[in-house]
């Protein structure tokens, strides 16, 4: 369950060249991601092994949840299905990953954070993050929370002995509880604060500002 706002259109500006409407989306600000979370081993899980890169040929992002851990997820020679977490119907639907140290390193690929949301993942839970692949995540409103390798443990191991165990991820009081369990977790606080207010996309920021945007380029005699 990701708590938040609900998102609405809020009044269209317009273009002054064009004078077509920019319809502008507001953005839910993010306080609180709730559900079941699967346990992936390993460390250093780079974002080839995440989303290999032959599957990147894409136009969209749309579809490439279906190849998120495909690496690991089937047998490189049988194709058949591997003993990985992903495929343990224990975990079907589990909304939070929960993982090891540097997870996302290796190339800056957007198509990393992106196969993890259109697979069903609303946060992620590890003991440190590559930071490109934290960036990446963040703009597309998937929270990435880091705690200390004995309390990943400690949760991994609850998730193992009960998938059906809800984990609870609060940005305002920066800790996660499954259960009994309850720990600190840490985010930069340029990241929490995007997130809390709901200004975790650039693009979004864009549109917010066009009439400045709009202003500052009329008033700039190189721009015709």
């Amino acid at each position: 369950m990701l708590s938040q706002k609900s998102s609405s259109a809020e009044p269209s500006a317009e273009n002054k060249k064009t004078n077509k409407p920019i319809i502008i989306m507001a953005i839910a600000p993010i306080t609180q991601v709730s559900g079941t979370a699967i346990p992936i081993p390993g460390a250093d899980i780079d974002t080839d092994r995440i989303i290999p890169a032959r599957f990147m040929k894409c136009v969209t992002f749309d579809g490439l949840g279906e190849y998120a851990f495909y690496d690991v997820r089937f047998d490189p020679e049988s194709g058949e299905k591997t003993d990985h977490p992903l495929n343990d119907e224990r975990f079907d639907g589990a909304s939070i990953l929960v993982a090891g140290i540097n997870f996302g390193c290796g190339s800056s690929r957007e198509h990393a954070p992106q196969s993890l949301t259109k697979y069903g993942f609303s946060a992620i839970i590890a003991e440190s993050f590559a930071e490109i692949f934290y960036g990446n995540s963040t703009t597309l409103g998937l929270p990435c929370v880091s705690s200390t390798r004995e309390n990943i443990d400690i949760l991994k191991a609850a998730c193992t002995a009960d998938p059906t165990l809800e984990v609870s991820i609060d940005l305002d009081a920066m800790t996660v509880t499954a259960g009994d369990l309850s720990f600190p977790v840490e985010m930069p606080a340029s990241a929490r604060q995007a997130l809390l207010a709901g200004k975790y996309d650039p693009i979004k920021e864009l549109l917010d500002n066009n009439d400045k945007i709009e202003a500052t380029a009329a008033s700039l005699s190189y721009v015709g």
